[in-house]
């Protein structure tokens, strides 16, 4: 199992992201390693997790990342606001993966909650994607 598909995939997704204008409009940025003093709001790509998904016939991965988006506007609207945005973006997107062909990509799993330090929002979203390689 290669990890080519797992950062082709992450290409893809920050691609698909930031061509959306009305996200791009609404943030500061996407990020992988976010630079300091980023102004808020911004979103980032998380954490990743890679599973076999392979048959007798080709070799498959399956594919869970998670998606945090930040704010510093009071209450949770702003979050919100973003999450659809990544959502609409991303569910169901045929993307295009490097050496791959993207066999679903959805979304699953959604929170919202007021960070530690009672001033940042989090939005949190997972999305399961399956890719098999190409011949």
């Amino acid at each position: 199992m290669s990890g080519e598909a797992s950062w082709a995939l992450q290409k893809s997704v920050f691609e698909a992201l930031t061509a959306n204008g009305d996200l791009m409009a609404s943030i500061s940025g996407v990020y992988d390693h976010v630079p300091a003093d980023t102004a808020f709001p911004y979103v980032t790509i998380g954490e990743t997790a890679v599973t076999d998904w392979s048959s007798k016939t080709f070799d498959g991965q399956a594919h869970s990342f998670v998606l945090h988006v930040w704010s510093r506007a009071r209450g949770r609207k702003e979050v919100k606001e973003l999450l659809a945005l990544t959502y609409d973006t991303l569910n169901g997107a045929a993307l295009s993966v490097d050496a791959q062909q993207l066999v679903v990509l959805r979304f699953d799993f959604a929170q919202t909650l007021l960070d530690a330090d009672g001033l940042t929002f989090h939005g949190i979203q997972r999305f399961r994607a399956v890719t098999r390689a190409l011949s």
